[in-house]
């Protein structure tokens, strides 16, 4: 009896291992045919590698060992161009660091046409930055960037496409110039700065004088505006309390002029009055 026990127990020992066993194969297998994709992914199948299409975000089915499923992320992607030593069209030596914004839109050409399409971009892009700017001078690469990054984009998306990526933005990020080149364009920056305050010291100086033409026309018209003026200019004078006040010679022979022709008109106030010449009647005559 004891040995029938035992044998009984062996047996169900050896189900429960085998049940066991036969979970785990399952599970195994479940997980290995199960797959997810995320939404903001898409999935390339490939059958005994080739493809057989793509598979939307969601739960799909695949047969374990036959199929692979590889998973493609459709977000943009940030892809930093490091700093490049590029020698412009007029010979100045610029290091030049930029920014590629890209996405994957054809999930299928991103895995068969390009074996990394991160890298590929990376050196793409660094070829055609030098290229770029390579064709413009020091001052058109600092003043359009904006031409610069149309075109770097739009050799990038030439390229690009036939891997299915599309390159959505190119932006220069940082122009280091040379420090001798910093120091002149300092100095050209300050006389170009000195020039302009010349000149519109020059424009408000010939301003002044054309203004000073016309009010002397019109004192030349009306003498004692002259003389107003410098009344005008003595009260100017008086209100910073200084002890000396000097009159000018004009003003003093303007007034022994007012003087004189103040007492012209006194005395000739007190001369009596002209007789009335009386006209003859016609009676006298006769």
């Amino acid at each position: 009896m004891t040995i029938r026990n035992e044998q009984e127990v062996m047996k169900s020992m050896g189900v429960v291992i085998g049940l066991i066993v036969a979970v785990v194969i399952v599970c195994f297998f479940l997980a290995m045919a199960l797959k997810i994709v995320t939404q903001y992914e898409q999935g390339v199948l490939f059958r005994l590698g080739r493809v057989i299409g793509t598979r939307e975000p969601g739960l799909h089915v695949i047969m374990p060992v036959i199929d692979r499923l590889n998973k493609v992320s459709l977000r943009i992607v940030t892809q930093p161009i490091q700093s490049q030593g590029i020698i412009t069209r007029d010979n100045v030596s610029v290091d030049i660091a930029a920014v590629a914004y890209y996405r994957v839109i054809d999930a299928v050409k991103s895995i068969v046409a390009i074996e990394n399409v991160s890298a590929a971009i990376d050196q793409i892009a660094q070829t055609t930055l030098r290229k770029v700017v390579g064709k413009h001078t020091l001052d058109e690469t600092l003043a359009e960037t904006d031409r610069i990054n149309v075109d770097i984009r739009g050799i990038l998306e030439l390229t690009a496409t036939e891997w299915g990526v599309e390159v959505t933005l190119v932006e220069l990020k940082d122009i280091q110039l040379p420090e001798d080149m910093k120091r002149a364009m300092a100095k050209e920056a300050e006389a170009e700065r000195e020039k302009r305050a010349k000149i519109i010291a020059a424009q408000g100086e010939a301003m002044a004088a054309a203004s000073l033409g016309d009010a002397s026309d019109i004192m030349m018209k009306h003498p004692l505006a002259l003389q107003l003026r410098n009344l005008q200019t003595l009260i100017e004078i008086a209100v910073d309390k200084n002890s000396t006040v000097v009159f000018p010679a004009s003003l003093m022979s303007t007034i022994s002029e007012l003087g004189s022709f103040l007492a012209r008109e006194v005395s000739a106030a007190k001369e009596p009055p002209l007789p009335v010449a009386q006209e003859a009647s016609p009676d006298s005559s006769t």
